[in-house]
């Protein structure tokens, strides 16, 4: 799962903070510290954590809705499986 892109509208929240967040994302994931990204895109550190857990948020929900959808697969083939043959 580490290779996998998630869905997240980068240009959604861009337009909502009014910053590039696919540049900050990026540099978050060089390693700079919200310090510095706030520095660097010149804006506060408050705005920073906000956009920090909205991506948080979005990533929350893209993954409980692929564990609902899974979690939905093996039931139904489960149950699917007993309807079929019901003595094993």
């Amino acid at each position: 799962m580490a290779g996998k892109k998630t869905k997240i509208d980068v240009k959604i929240l861009s337009k909502k903070y009014r910053i590039n967040v696919d540049k900050l994302i990026n540099a978050w994931k060089k390693g700079y510290s919200n310090m510095e990204v706030a520095r660097s895109f010149n804006i506060d550190l408050s705005t920073i954590h906000q956009i920090k857990s909205d991506i948080e948020l979005a990533h929350r929900r893209i993954r409980l809705e692929q564990r609902k959808e899974d979690l939905g697969n093996y039931y139904t083939s489960k149950q699917r499986h007993i309807f079929l043959s019901p003595f094993i």
